[in-house]
């Protein structure tokens, strides 16, 4: 189990590291509102193959992200903030990952809100996504309580280039 705390996290980091965390994650839900990604019936005509607007965008992040980590992992520089390098870290398939993914495809697809979007969608109004959020916090805690006793932690794992 991990014995790290939020201090433990935050040692060596810039200053700056938290308000820039913050304010990517603004600019993420104002994205999300403005591309009308944070309303659930949208995301759930995309799910149901009826507005493929998601898919653009998703296609959109996505091309952003390889454009930007391939450009900077070709360079010797390190993140600004973190001091670390723009490498890919090679670690051990966990099969848990399938049980956790089926279980947020599933929230997914039922509510039709993922994490982030929920933030932004109660930002823009709407309330009744506050159950989707319970459920959240709930499922966040009963993933806590399963690792508090004795499950090993996923991070602390060893590395493998396979």
């Amino acid at each position: 189990m991990s014995t790290h705390t939020s201090r433990d996290a935050n040692a060596g980091r810039h200053p700056l590291f938290l308000p820039v965390v913050f304010a990517g994650g603004l600019v993420f839900g104002v994205g999300l509102a403005l591309s009308r990604m944070a309303r659930p019936e949208i995301v759930l005509n995309f799910l149901q193959f009826e507005d493929f607007g998601l898919l653009l965008v998703m296609g959109g992040a996505t091309l952003t992200t390889i454009v930007i980590f391939g450009l900077a992992s070709r360079t010797d520089a390190t993140a600004p903030l973190t001091g670390r390098g723009y490498t890919r870290r090679l670690r051990r398939f966990d099969p848990k990952i399938l049980l956790g993914g089926s279980i947020f495809g599933a929230g997914w697809g039922l509510s039709g809100i993922c994490p982030g979007a929920a933030y932004a969608s109660l930002g823009i109004g709407n309330v009744t996504i506050l159950w989707a959020i319970g459920g959240m916090f709930l499922g966040a805690y009963a993933q806590g309580y399963w690792r508090s006793r004795g499950q090993t932690d996923y991070a602390e794992r060893p590395a493998s280039a396979d």
